[in-house]
């Protein structure tokens, strides 16, 4: 009579209950998916990891419609975000930032290279919405609506679409060829633009449509009394660069003074330059840390020769010469004249002191409350009016096109959900990948690429594109920067360092799950995930 087996050999093979060490658990892994930072700080929403982990792919169609399902702009927005997101990423304090609006733009001009159209899929929902001005926020809206089945009218003043897009940035840094084909794909969903067409009646056009967008632009400069003699030539930055779009540009002489300190400042004495200016002054009352305008802007400017004069205030202009008070900043860092005046010659001094939307056509519309020249609006961007809705630089906010393109965004959602009598809430987002989740030691180092730029020297005498984009080759590389903080990525790393094969493989595009019954929760899978995308938790009771 043979022998007895032992009781584990009559199991079938991987069923050993010696194996099954999931009981003596007190932890347990779980996989989960964080919030990049880069995501979190878009202003545009924009799904900046999912769309970068197409394009490392070679899916460059697939990257940029992931972009565009929040943002219609994808080349316009790699030539002119101030890049929040940059300088959000993890990867600043491993080495350098991921030249995220580089691959950015690069896929955006692939999209208009290619001819690639955004086709509205959903049925028509009978509903008419009305959009006040062509601007980002305007159009973004649109687009969105659009998307939503909506049918859509964008009513503007200018001669062309494009708002400050046209009107406020020069074509040295936004070609409008660019602008134009990005705009087109829009208006090729069914958008109907009607040009040269202001609204100075909103409750009446609301009587046309079921809903009304207000997205005006800050085309009116904000002035500032300056005595001046009656042969004085002082005109403001906002007309300046509108005027760039006409055929005969504005004649400003050899010596230029722009009064002012933010981005606006910085475009116009940029483009006194290539309108031949010799000498391209920036005057501003403050110092270069309390300076509104971007670091890149002002470090572009002083490479193509503008100067700065810091703590200087401008308290008269005659002639050919202004009279400049020096300042001083007090212990509130405001600045205060100290009486100390110097004479400068200028041909033309141009003020650059803001800009604010114009709301006449809000006079006399009940319910709509404004506050130092903005619009007052909910959370879901509606005034007090019903099925009034406004965004972008009508209301309180920090005016670029990226914001304002996240205006028209949430704006659309909004009033979708309005003409369908609900409530838009966005779902909570998950908690933020920090960079402390990351296991860096995987990652090695890799330096951002450095985009091409025009030669100083040659910039003055054009107004040709400063900045270049990537090639696929350097658009590639730049993508495979991304660290994927906080998502899967399918690197195997935990299935290889699993003690116990506990790790399940399934299949490309489906990560992973862990088998809990052989899982004994020693948390080396956590430890060792490069991207921070797995946790440990208290074992269930």
């Amino acid at each position: 009579m043979d022998r007895e087996k032992p009781f584990a050999i009559t199991l079938d093979v991987g069923s050993s209950l010696a194996n099954k060490t999931g009981a003596w658990r007190t932890e347990r892994p779980v996989y989960l998916d964080l919030l990049p930072p880069c995501n979190q700080a878009c202003p545009a929403g924009e799904n900046i990891q999912q769309w970068l982990y197409h394009a490392e792919g070679g899916g460059y169609e697939a990257a940029c419609r992931q972009i565009m399902a929040d943002n219609p702009f994808p080349a316009v927005m790699g030539r002119v975000c101030y890049r929040p997101c940059e300088t959000a990423c993890n990867r600043g304090q491993l080495d350098e930032s991921v030249g995220i609006n580089s691959v950015e733009r690069f896929l955006g001009d692939e999209a208009i290279r290619s001819g690639w159209t955004v086709p509205v899929t959903v049925s028509p929902t009978g509903k008419r919405v009305l959009i006040v001005g062509a601007g980002p926020a305007g159009l973004s809206a649109a687009y969105h609506l659009r998307l939503l089945g909506h049918d859509v009218t964008i009513r503007d003043a200018g001669d062309a679409p494009g708002g400050m897009m046209r009107y406020g940035i020069p074509r040295y840094r936004l070609p409008r060829e660019v602008l134009d084909a990005e705009i087109d794909r829009i208006l090729a969903m069914g958008v109907t633009l009607e040009r040269r067409c202001p609204v100075t009646d909103v409750v009446a056009a609301l009587a046309e449509f079921d809903a009304v967008f207000l997205a005006v632009g800050a085309h009116i400069a904000k002035r500032a009394y300056i005595p001046a003699g009656d042969s004085a030539h002082i005109l403001d930055a906002v007309s300046l660069l509108h005027d760039m779009e006409d055929a005969q540009p504005p004649m400003l002489g050899r010596r230029v003074v722009v009064y002012g300190g933010g981005n606006t400042a910085m475009d116009a004495a940029r483009t006194a330059k290539r309108l031949g200016a010799t000498d391209a002054l920036v005057v501003y009352r403050r110092t270069r840390d309390r300076m509104p305008a971007h670091d890149i802007e002002v470090t572009e400017a002083t490479d193509e020769g503008v100067t700065m004069k810091w703590l200087s205030t401008i308290k008269r202009a005659d002639g050919d010469t202004i009279t400049v008070e020096k300042m001083r900043l007090d212990d509130r860092g405001f600045p205060q004249p100290t009486g100390e005046f110097e004479e400068l010659t200028a041909d033309t001094v141009v003020l650059a002191l803001g800009q604010e939307a114009d709301l006449a056509l809000l006079d006399g519309v009940s319910g709509i409350e404004t506050e130092d020249g903005v619009v007052r609006v909910g959370p879901n961007l509606m005034t007090g009016h019903p099925g009034i809705f406004a965004g972008g630089d009508m209301v309180p906010s920090e005016r670029t096109v990226t914001i304002a393109i996240g205006h028209g965004r949430n704006a659309a959602r909004q009033i979708d959900s309005w003409l369908r009598h609900g409530d838009h809430r966005a779902p909570e987002p998950p908690k933020l990948a920090s960079y402390d989740k990351l296991n860096t030691w995987y990652y090695s180092d890799a330096h951002a690429t450095v985009r091409p730029q025009l030669e100083a020297a040659r910039r003055v005498s054009t107004f040709d594109e400063v900045t270049g984009g990537l090639d696929e080759s350097t658009a590639l590389f730049e993508a495979r920067r991304c660290l994927s903080c906080g998502n899967c990525f399918e690197c195997d790393n935990c299935y290889g360092v699993c003690p116990d094969n506990a790790v399940i493989k399934l299949g490309p595009g489906r990560r992973y799950e862990i088998d809990y019954d052989y899982c004994k929760g020693c948390g080396i899978c956590v430890s060792e995930c490069p991207c921070g995308a797995i946790e440990m938790r208290p074992e269930p009771t």
